[in-house]
């Protein structure tokens, strides 16, 4: 015996992420083609380096963009939670990509912080300010959406670095002009990367998890298996797995034995309807998504494979 629930999986909400996204996919790349020119016509590395990681944004916001589109498709016979996995697809991609970039950014930096050319800092002001500006506007665009999931947060927080990376332009930009040390347009590339990289990893090991099918990292079950056996009438609880379809979906299924009686007097149902509601309402992580078999206690000695 086992039950489930079903939840709107897209909706609104999934409209509405793309929507955000695909303004800030416009809003990037416009300030991306902008900053290649400022970077070519003044020479700066920083600049440079700011569009090369706009332009993974660029691409990751459009893998963002697909992601969310795939996810608001209805789920199939086949693909019984429809594409909602495209988003942890398309985030782990956008880190791979920003990672890519980073690597890239600091073998340039070392060059020239060994031969550094020489820099129009004055362009690179106008240009960094117009990068900057554009990043707030990005920013607030995604900042409602950005807990809803894994997909907008790595948006986020790439336009986030962006912004980062444009004070970082900036400044560079008037060092050069108050002390002429082209140096520091070099090591303001150096700061893009400390942005990229750390953001990065944290994204991989996110994605990495729900794709490895990890428990959320909020749900102890070890205590999920305490609480369900302090549940009347439950003996034991076997071959209980959780884990995540995407960050914020969790699911979770059990063999949980229970009196023999229960089957027989009608009372195995509202067993079920307890492990049900403890899943969804006791813990940090609510799980509506649970598929429990009941089993009487005879039948423990046919369950050969049963694991913790």
């Amino acid at each position: 015996m086992g039950a489930g629930h079903t939840h709107d999986h897209g909706g609104d909400a999934g409209t509405d992420q793309r929507r955000r996204l695909l303004t800030v996919l416009v809003l990037t790349a416009t300030v991306m083609v902008v900053e290649v020119v400022g970077g070519i016509l003044s020479g700066s590395l920083a600049l440079l380096a700011d569009a090369a990681h706009m332009l993974t944004d660029v691409v990751g916001l459009g893998i963002a963009v697909l992601a969310a589109t795939l996810a608001l498709r209805p789920p199939t016979a086949r693909r019984t939670w429809g594409y909602r996995r495209a988003e942890v697809l398309g985030a782990s991609l956008q880190a791979g990509l920003l990672l890519a970039v980073g690597v890239l950014i600091a073998v340039e930096g070392v060059r020239r912080l060994l031969d550094p050319p020489e820099v129009t800092a004055g362009l690179v002001l106008v240009f960094g300010a117009i990068g900057l500006a554009v990043n707030i506007a990005g920013l607030v665009i995604l900042a409602r959406g950005r807990a809803a999931s894994v997909n907008t947060r790595a948006a986020f927080l790439e336009v986030a670095a962006d912004g980062i990376g444009s004070v970082a332009v900036l400044v560079s930009a008037a060092v050069v002009l108050a002390t002429g040390w082209q140096r520091a347009d070099a090591l303001a590339s150096f700061v893009v990367v400390a942005l990229i990289v750390p953001r990065t990893l944290s994204i991989l090991r996110e994605t990495t998890a729900v794709l490895l099918e990890v428990a959320p990292r909020d749900l102890d079950l070890d205590a999920v298996r305490t609480h369900l056996l302090e549940q009347a009438h439950v003996h034991a609880v076997h071959d209980l797995h959780a884990s995540e379809i995407v960050s914020g979906l969790p699911v979770l299924s059990a063999h949980v034995v229970i009196d023999d009686t229960c089957f027989l007097d009608g009372h195995a149902p509202r067993v079920l309807d307890a492990l049900q509601t403890c899943v969804a309402e006791h813990f940090p992580v609510p799980v509506h998504h649970a598929t429990f078999q009941l089993e009487p206690v005879s039948h423990h000695e046919h369950e050969r494979h049963a694991h913790a």
